[in-house]
């Protein structure tokens, strides 16, 4: 079970963006994962890191991912929903961590810290997206249980660059993979409104990865390579667990990978870990 984050004393003050990213990781209510909008910037930062997020009592912790449905499942409401509510633990999780980066690195750049906030808040429409779908679809959202897998890895993020390695380059750029196969198998089970919504999600990782990469560059000032981005990845993390099948090639150009770095990745070992 992921520790709570009111562990660390030490809280941002009321109305800086710092604190509302603490707010957003704190909350124990689906009310309180809020969007974070803060009137200032805290002057008298420090590095913070919070030890993992708050969760509505009624939210089950897994340990090991649950199984995809088989694509012909796909073709009854309750297992496309299910699936929608595991994307929204991922959203979740994403929106979490971006504002556990603008905490943990106040070192870093404020457009680096704002590109997050920003991020953070693309994540919590993603989310809502997801769970809107998943209710008409007939799934209850709001219990569910839920596997921070995301969270137990963070913690290995010791520098800012291993942050944008993890969460975007990798955690993001796969959801670009994943995004598209599960569209086509929505719209094959005939839910082309499910298979629109994971499409739009699918658009606008487009713009994280991007993000993330032009940052990575920033901060280790070299032009990104698949072989500084595998080191940069907190152990015991590998490069092909951050891939789906079909790897989506023309996204991750888009998105600013060279092409060696696209074969690096298609080619890279199959990972043991389940990611998901």
């Amino acid at each position: 079970m992921v520790p709570s984050p009111l562990e660390t004393p030490l809280l941002p003050p009321e109305g800086t963006v710092e604190r509302a990213c603490w707010d957003l990781i704190a909350a124990t209510s689906w009310e309180g994962k809020r969007a974070p909008r803060g009137a200032s910037w805290w002057k008298d930062t420090v590095a913070l890191r919070p030890s993992g997020p708050g969760r509505p009592a009624q939210l089950e912790a897994l340990g090991r991912a649950p199984r995809t449905p088989r694509p012909g499942a796909l073709r009854r409401p309750e297992a496309r929903g299910a699936l929608f509510v595991r994307f929204l633990h991922h959203e979740l999780q994403a929106a979490e961590l971006f504002a556990w980066g603008v905490l943990a690195f106040p070192e870093t750049p404020r457009a680096f810290r704002e590109g997050l906030v920003r991020l953070a808040q693309e994540e919590l429409g993603h989310l809502a997206l997801y769970r809107d779908h998943a209710e008409r679809l007939g799934v209850d959202t709001g219990s569910m249980p839920i596997r921070d897998w995301f969270w137990t890895r963070v913690h290995g993020c010791e520098r800012p660059e291993q942050f944008v390695a993890f969460l975007g380059l990798g955690l993001e750029g796969a959801n670009l993979d994943h995004s598209a196969r599960f569209a086509a198998a929505f719209r094959a089970a005939g839910d082309a409104e499910g298979a629109a919504i994971l499409e739009r999600v699918g658009r606008d990782e487009v713009r994280h990865v991007a993000f993330s990469r032009t940052w990575f560059e920033r901060f280790t000032g070299t032009p990104l390579s698949f072989e500084d981005w595998q080191a940069a990845l907190p152990a015991p993390l590998s490069a092909g667990l951050f891939r789906g099948e079909p790897v989506q090639l023309e996204a991750r150009a888009e998105a600013g990978l060279d092409a060696a770095f696209l074969d690096s990745l298609v080619h890279a070992p199959r990972a043991t870990e389940a990611r998901e």
